[in-house]
């Protein structure tokens, strides 16, 4: 079995003008404690209960911010606060209620304050009803929840968290190892061997990355020119607006490629682990910005939970010189271009193969050969030169549920 944490997400439908009132309280009141407990720059717990015991919130409401700001203050280092953070809940304040007779077949009861609570239908995420029904049934557990309004409309995110079966239970030699290799320009690519050990059905999702390098740029530079007049809230509305397409193409891209492994027989996905790339990610100043804000981490994080939802086991190797090494030979090539990979052996095949999937064999050829690490090269990095991969993680913090563009004050 294995342990799995999701968000569900929650479309409160069409609360009446008494309950729409009393959510906007609810935020009003919280926002107000979440800032004075912020300003007085509590670190610890006791500190964060002095402020907000006095505000007109439910408990729910009250421990959450007694564990979120100092968390803000200490781990997050924030400067200033976002003006507009979603409510937060412990795993003790919301309560589900499954109606399938009813057109609408979810309630969900939100706590107002001490003695007050409000019951909301609301419509969820279709692909995530058999983890509501887990949650009913209490075949899984409800961690922190958030309450936020967008264009007018409430949304809960609740978290939760449930053991989901793996695959089947053959060693490891019997599985196909299938190469993920995360990138900026193709923005997955994926490939395994067959049984004579051929590299076979590659797929390369490169118009994907070209759409979201458009969306990012265009974000962007219509960020900073609105900076420039003064029109900070209307930037960060059009943020929101950008970042959600970015979202949609980043689950669109990953369920094809759990789609992709649950082809392949005894399938088991190999990425990259995130913590080498962190630690040996050093492009100079401008490219470092560029690479943290990518999306890998969200991409790794998104692969990971649909492939253990399905049992496809994933494992993750050191990816160093996985994109400068020849899968033919393991010599160590170059990139003459962005999408070509060209082996420096002239006794070696293959000569010039597709860059990408060439990393992604090599991803894959790690989990077969059980190495944590490649064989030691006289230049023995992996940075972007000669047109090497960029790729790198993001926060992991602002990856685990929204994309965070404020200058990671709104840390959720």
């Amino acid at each position: 079995m294995t342990e799995l944490t999701k968000t569900l997400e929650l479309k409160l439908v069409n609360p009446n003008a008494h309950k729409r009132r009393k959510l906007r309280e609810t935020r009003e009141a919280y926002q107000h404690a979440l800032k004075d407990a912020f300003d007085a720059g509590c670190t610890a717990q006791t500190e964060a209960n002095d402020v907000v015991v006095n505000y007109d919130l439910s408990g729910y409401a009250k421990n959450a911010l007694k564990k979120y700001v100092p968390q803000l203050t200490t781990t997050y280092n924030a400067g200033e606060l976002h003006d507009d953070h979603p409510v937060r809940f412990t795993n003790e304040g919301l309560r589900l209620d499954h109606k399938p007779e009813n057109a609408i077949e979810w309630y969900v009861k939100i706590p107002h304050h001490e003695d007050y609570n409000l019951w909301i239908p609301a419509q969820p995420n279709p692909e995530q009803r058999s983890w509501l029904e887990a949650l009913n049934a209490g075949d899984a557990t409800m961690g922190e929840s958030r309450l936020f309004e967008r264009d007018g409309t409430w949304y809960l995110h609740i978290t939760a968290t449930r053991d989901v079966k793996d695959g089947s239970e053959v060693s490891d030699q019997e599985r196909t190892p299938i190469g993920v290799d995360i990138g900026e320009a193709s923005l997955v690519t994926v490939c395994h061997r067959d049984r004579h050990g051929s590299p076979t059905a590659p797929e390369v999702w490169a118009d994907e990355g070209k759409t979201v390098r458009r969306l990012r740029k265009t974000y962007f530079t219509a960020k900073r020119r609105l900076q420039t007049r003064g029109s900070e809230r209307i930037a960060e509305s059009f943020g929101g607006d950008v970042w959600s397409q970015i979202d949609d193409v980043f689950h669109s891209v990953t369920r094809e490629v759990v789609e992709y492994a649950e082809s392949v027989e005894n399938p088991v996905l190999v990425l990259e682990d995130l913590t080498y790339i962190r630690e040996s990610m050093d492009y100079g100043e401008y490219m470092n910005r560029r690479l943290h804000g990518w999306g890998f981490a969200k991409l790794h994080a998104q692969i990971l939970y649909k492939a253990v939802e399905k049992g496809i086991p994933v494992e993750t190797v050191n990816p160093r010189n996985t994109s400068k090494e020849c899968h033919a030979c393991g010599e160590v090539g170059y990139r003459p271009k962005q999408a070509t990979f060209k082996c420096r052996n002239d006794d070696c095949w293959m000569g010039e193969y597709q860059a990408d999937v060439n990393g992604a064999i090599n991803i894959a050829d790690r989990y077969l050969s059980g190495e944590s690490r490649s064989r030691e090269h006289e230049n023995d990095d992996d940075s972007a030169e000669d047109g090497a991969r960029l790729t790198a993680p993001q926060d992991s913090q602002a990856d685990a549920e929204t994309q965070q563009w404020t200058l990671g004050t709104y840390a959720s």
